[in-house]
């Protein structure tokens, strides 16, 4: 089993940079794809970005392609998601997944076993 817990959430400025970090525990970090989606009320969850398990490839939805920043530190097991120029529609739950194996992209949520409780975001305008 994986264990995700998410961190950085809360109020941010329209225009102003979102910062969220995700901790994996249990098993081995080292082969975890990991990523991000979000969901707004009223909405459905919605895939942001994944970052490969090597650390080199990321896929990004376009909602925030050019403005995101997708990481990993494999010596803390800890993801990590910037998104610069943030905008109202940005708000909503941000919800840390994972999952092993070969399938790549991954963009919907079946699509990962493991999930992270959520944090929210809110944007003020």
């Amino acid at each position: 089993q994986v264990q995700l817990v998410e961190s950085g959430g809360g109020l941010v400025q329209a225009g102003g940079s979102l910062r969220l970090s995700c901790i994996a525990s249990g098993r081995t970090f080292s082969h975890l794809d990991m990523a991000w989606f979000r969901q707004a009320p009223g909405k459905e969850r919605e895939f942001v970005a994944a970052i490969r398990w090597t650390g080199d490839i990321i896929d990004s939805s376009d909602s925030v392609k050019g403005r995101l920043t997708l990481s990993r530190l494999i010596a803390k097991n800890t993801e990590y998601l910037q998104i610069n120029n943030v905008k109202p529609e940005d708000a909503g739950v941000y919800y840390c997944a994972a999952a092993y194996g070969s399938k790549w992209p991954r963009r919907a949520a079946d699509d990962y076993n493991y999930w992270g409780q959520g944090t929210q975001v809110t944007v003020a305008s």
